[in-house]
């Protein structure tokens, strides 16, 4: 029988490229790789990443929301968690650099030292964006000068 390997994966996303780490319980990287910011060229790495996904953290951010409903959407177990929180462990980093930033994501992620970000359903999401469409409408028809 054999046995699969637990692995932690973490990801610092910029607007280009997303920056991939995957460490293993005992720390040690297993792969690392950068990769355009699209869902889908994120999701193949983590496909074929080796043994079982436990956690992929993503530090809060714009562009993490969007990348965090896309994974769990094809089943990948990503948390958003606290910018805050995540900078405070990062900082006793010698080099701040993205690769750096997705092994100390990762570790994280190992460690389970994170608070989680809560997310809004996309449902929710969207509700709000209708909503405030609605009320920015309504500001400008009654706008003096408009019609």
């Amino acid at each position: 029988m054999k046995c699969k390997i637990t692995t932690y994966t973490g990801l610092d996303v910029s607007l280009d490229e997303t920056h991939i780490c995957i460490v293993d319980a005992h720390g040690a990287c297993l792969s690392e790789t950068r990769v355009p910011s699209d869902p889908e060229a994120v999701h193949r790495p983590l496909k074929s990443a080796p043994g079982q996904l436990k956690r992929i953290g993503l530090e809060a951010s714009s562009l993490s929301l969007w990348l965090q409903s896309e994974l769990s959407a094809v089943g990948h177990p990503a948390i958003i968690i606290e910018a805050r929180h995540a900078h405070a462990m990062m900082q006793a980093q010698r080099n701040k650099t993205d690769r750096n930033d997705a092994r100390a994501l990762a570790q994280i992620m190992r460690t389970g030292w994170f608070r989680a970000v809560h997310t809004k359903s996309d449902d929710s999401r969207h509700m709000r964006m209708l909503l405030g469409a609605k009320v920015t409408e309504k500001m400008r028809l009654s706008a003096p000068g408009t019609a």
